[in-house]
C-alpha cells in the first residue's frame, strides 16, 4: 500500500508541476497556476499521515514505511529546485524567457554550485532522519518500528557519496585553467526561475 502511494504521491507531483506551469505559461492563468503549484506540498502531507495512522493503528512498519519517509525528505528538500528547473524551461520555450542558464565550469561560482548542491543533500537526509525518527517516537514500540532504524543506513551512504562529488567538483573548480580569474562567475545556474517565477 505505502509503495503504491508513493508511485502516485510522484505521478501526481508531476502533473501537478507540468498543470501549474501550463495554467501559467500556456492559459495566462497566473492565479490558477499558483494554487496548483502550492498544492505539491499537500502530497508530502498526505503521505506522511497515511504512514503515521497506519502504524498507529497498530501496523508494523516494514522498508515501504522507511521508503515513505526517505522519499518525503527528498522531496521537500529537492522540490523547489525541480520546480524552478521546470519553471526556467517553460519560461524560455512559452514566454519569452532567457536560456536555461548552464551550471558553472570553474572558479566561484560553481565553488558556490558545489556548495549550495552539498548543502541540498545534506538537508534531505536530516528531513528524511527527521521524518524517521519521529515516526519511531511517535509509535514507541521498538519492535514495530524496527525496519524504520534500518532506513538510517542509506542516508549515511548517499551522505558519503554527496561529500565526495561535492570536494570533487570543489577541486576541479579550484584546479581548472582560469580559476582565480573568476570566469566562471558569470555561468551560475539560476535557483528557480529568477524574475519569470514571479
Amino acid at each position: 500500500m505505502i509503495v503504491g502511494l508513493i508511485v502516485a504521491c510522484e505521478a501526481l507531483f508531476w502533473v501537478l508541476l507540468l498543470g501549474g506551469l501550463a495554467a501559467r505559461y500556456l492559459l495566462r492563468r497566473r492565479r490558477l497556476s499558483a494554487v496548483v503549484l502550492l498544492m505539491v506540498p499537500v502530497l508530502d502531507a498526505v503521505l506522511l499521515a497515511v504512514i503515521a495512522a497506519h502504524l498507529l493503528s497498530g501496523g508494523t512498519a516494514d522498508a515501504s514505511h522507511g521508503l515513505g519517509a526517505l522519499y518525503l525528505g527528498f522531496t521537500v528538500a529537492y522540490g523547489h529546485t525541480i520546480v524552478g528547473w521546470a519553471d526556467a524551461r517553460f519560461a524560455h520555450r512559452f514566454a519569452g524567457g532567457p536560456p536555461p542558464e548552464r551550471p558553472p565550469k570553474r572558479g566561484a561560482a560553481k565553488l558556490r554550485h558545489e556548495a549550495v548542491g552539498w548543502a541540498r543533500g545534506t538537508l534531505a537526509c536530516l528531513l528524511s532522519a527527521a521524518a524517521l525518527g519521529g515516526l519511531i517516537l511517535l509509535v514507541g514500540d521498538a519492535e514495530r518500528t524496527e525496519a524504520l532504524r534500518h532506513s538510517f543506513a542509506p542516508l549515511g551512504i548517499f551522505m558519503f557519496w554527496n561529500t565526495v562529488i561535492a570536494v570533487w567538483g570543489a577541486a576541479e573548480a579550484v584546479m581548472s585553467p582560469g580559476a582565480s580569474g573568476g570566469e566562471g562567475a558569470g555561468e551560475a545556474a539560476p535557483e528557480g526561475g529568477g524574475a519569470w517565477r514571479r
